[in-house]
């Protein structure tokens, strides 16, 4: 038995591709394909800058304050 396996992997047909599996047809992509061809690309995407600032999570210091206070 174990000639045999031996055999088979050195056979000359035995490194052969296999085939492409073929894509299922999905409505989505259809239909996106066709609005990119007729419509264009959509935009790139864009970064959104923050609203609100948030505020500082503790009070400030003694220190910090008297250290604003004499730069002032």
């Amino acid at each position: 038995m174990r000639q045999l396996e031996f055999q088979l992997s050195e056979a000359p047909g035995c490194n052969v591709a296999r085939k492409k599996k073929l894509k299922r047809f999905r409505a989505v992509t259809a239909v996106k394909e066709l609005a990119r061809e007729r419509v264009g690309a959509p935009p790139a995407g864009k970064i959104v800058v923050e609203k609100k600032k948030k505020p500082e999570k503790h009070k400030p210091t003694l220190r910090k304050l008297l250290n604003d206070s004499e730069g002032s």
